[in-house]
């Protein structure tokens, strides 16, 4: 294993074969929620996997039957109560879209039980997403009282087409990896107990295609990305002022006492 990845205490990295990288979201008793750390972390690894030479595919999922419960409610919290941990988790989750956009080596995610916020950020750029069909999608942003800023807007539309993104990113509503695969917003749906064998089947091919050929063709179709770079600044943005609103408040509220929550003061 390379030293540019012995730094990592969130991420757990692995070479089960040869050309192919697993990096695994590593904290299963909390559904691999992305704690300040974790966040961190993806802001940076994808850098770290574009300058590997013994990397020729990354392949990311999550520990156990979750792929990531999203971002933890400590570290949401930190945000709205502090001004410059808002602006540190601006520059991460700029840097972790932009990172996966700019990273050269292909990657695949394998994607089982519910995939949210940062983990969703890595499940639906990877270039290949393989998904279980019970798996739940679900943007999340709407819910907690925040725009959908992070991934969505960069690549929802491009996906599933603007309808579709507009029905579950206003709505907040959970897709199935089944749906998911029906509307285009992930690559394959297959069975769970098939998800980790076809995402390796799928990074095995990429392993053994023409290096170059393959990281030009993700180059060229990553300009559709990077042409929505204006429109996802904008997103994040609006996101990260909302976290010093008073809506998040309410939003990370109910998340915690398990309620619905109550956005206009009348009973909802």
């Amino acid at each position: 294993m390379s030293d540019r990845f012995a730094s990592y205490e969130r991420l757990e990295f692995s070479r089960p074969e040869p050309g192919i990288l697993e990096i695994v979201l590593n904290n299963p008793a909390r559904l691999n929620a992305a704690d300040a750390a974790t966040h961190a972390e993806l802001s940076r690894v994808w850098g770290d996997v574009d300058r590997d030479p013994d990397t020729r595919v990354a392949l990311i999922r999550g520990a156990g039957e979750a792929f990531s419960a999203g971002g933890d409610l400590d570290l949401v919290e930190e945000m709205t109560l502090d001004y410059e941990t808002r602006i540190r988790v601006w520059h991460e989750a700029k840097d972790m879209v932009y990172g996966m956009v700019e990273c050269s080596t292909p990657v695949v995610s394998a994607i089982r039980g519910p995939a949210v916020g940062a983990g969703l950020v890595c499940a639906l750029l990877a270039d290949i997403s393989v998904a279980a069909k019970t798996a739940r999608l679900i943007d999340g942003h709407t819910r907690l009282g925040v725009a959908a800023g992070d991934h969505a807007a960069i690549v929802w539309p491009l996906l599933c087409g603007m309808a579709k993104a507009k029905y579950y990113l206003l709505l907040c509503e959970p897709v199935s990896g089944e749906e998911a695969e029906r509307i285009g917003l992930v690559s394959l749906a297959v069975e769970d107990e098939a998800v980790i064998d076809t995402a390796y089947d799928v990074a095995r091919k990429l392993a053994r295609g023409a290096p170059s050929a393959i990281r030009w063709t993700k180059h060229t179709l990553n300009n559709w990305l990077r042409m929505a770079g204006p429109t996802f600044d904008a997103s994040l943005a609006l996101e990260f002022l909302g976290f010093g609103g008073p809506e998040v408040r309410e939003g990370l509220a109910s998340l915690k006492e398990k309620r619905r929550p109550d956005f206009i003061g009348g009973e909802g």
